[in-house]
């Protein structure tokens, strides 16, 4: 009896085995929460490390539209811009200039003169005599059509430093006389028909514009903007001996520069 009483109380010792399953199942809950609270912390990494990812693209994206838009001022600015200058048009301090300044020298995209002013650098230039032969090639064919249609020396003029220079020329075949255009050739954007038709352009005015004999006595011209090209500021016209039926030659440069306009975007 005494032997049964006593393996009777054997599980209520609390050092007995039956404190041991507890023991063991807290044990193995502190194990799970641990590992639960670990998972959590993992999860807070990730989500965190994403979150600083997306922030830095963002930052990066940021810089990048800056640095762009610094690039635009100072090419439409003729004299030049000063950091202050730059600082208050693009809405940022000089510091944050400096720093989009600093990598644009590095890479000759930007330079500054000898007052300290920011200005175009080469690096454009090398830019823009590769791109300028794509502009040119996408626009031949629709130049060689408009120069047999109107018999009369096509041409496709772009905006380089303030003034309107002659991309690409083609001269009618089957003419006897026509007007010897070179590429290259420059001229103010005030004056001639294809320098006023691009400031139309920018007004967004993209009907045809007519001139005579203000780039050379004798010559006449009638030309339409190119738009719809983002970055480009562009017109295409014909220049002749004799003057120009715009009634007639309009609709046949307004298509080729709707032509060149979808063969360069």
């Amino acid at each position: 009896m005494d032997a049964t009483a006593g393996s009777g109380e054997t599980p209520a010792n609390p050092s007995g085995p039956a404190d041991a399953v507890p023991g063991q199942a807290g044990a193995a809950g502190h194990v799970n929460a641990a590992g639960q609270v670990g998972a959590a912390g993992q999860g807070d990494g990730v989500v965190g490390r994403a979150d600083a990812v997306a922030g830095r693209a963002v930052e990066t994206s940021q810089t990048l539209d800056r640095g762009l838009r610094l690039l635009h001022l100072v090419a439409d600015a003729s004299g030049g811009l000063t950091v202050t200058e730059a600082a208050n048009q693009l809405n940022i301090g000089r510091a944050a200039v400096y720093r989009l300044v600093s990598p644009l020298i590095g890479h000759g995209m930007l330079r500054r003169d000898g007052d300290g002013r920011l200005r175009l650098g080469a690096g454009l230039l090398h830019l823009a005599r590769r791109a300028q032969p794509l502009l040119a090639e996408g626009a031949l064919p629709a130049l060689r059509r408009l120069a047999e249609q109107a018999g009369a020396t096509a041409h496709l003029t772009v905006v380089e430093g303030g003034e309107g220079v002659a991309l690409a020329v083609v001269e009618p075949s089957w003419t006897s006389f026509h007007v010897a255009y070179r590429a290259g050739a420059r001229h103010p954007l005030d004056r001639g028909a294809a320098g006023r038709a691009i400031l139309a352009g920018r007004a967004g005015d993209a009907a045809p514009v007519s001139s005579s004999g203000e780039l050379q006595a004798g010559a006449y011209g009638v030309a339409a903007p190119v738009l719809g090209v983002p970055g480009l500021e562009a017109s295409v016209g014909v220049v002749a001996l004799a003057p120009l039926d715009v009634d007639t030659i309009g609709p046949q440069v307004l298509a080729a520069a709707t032509t060149i306009t979808n063969a360069l975007r």
